[in-house]
């Protein structure tokens, strides 16, 4: 990958990185149970993208 290309992997990584810390603190200010269970969906789907994205920039530092 290009230089510019592994920073934009390491830009994603960090924007995910502060999504799930936002959603995380939300959960505890949001009592309907459906918003809850919606924004533990995304909790769960930002941590998937999270392992995905840093096994990508792993593969980009060993270059």
């Amino acid at each position: 990958m290009a230089a510019h290309e592994t920073m934009e992997v390491h830009e994603m990584l960090n924007f995910k990185t502060l999504c799930l810390a936002q959603s995380k603190l939300m959960q505890g200010l949001v009592f309907d149970r459906d918003l809850k269970r919606l924004m533990q969906k995304d909790v769960e789907m930002t941590m998937k993208h999270i392992g995905q994205l840093q096994g990508l920039y792993a593969k980009i530092r060993l270059q």
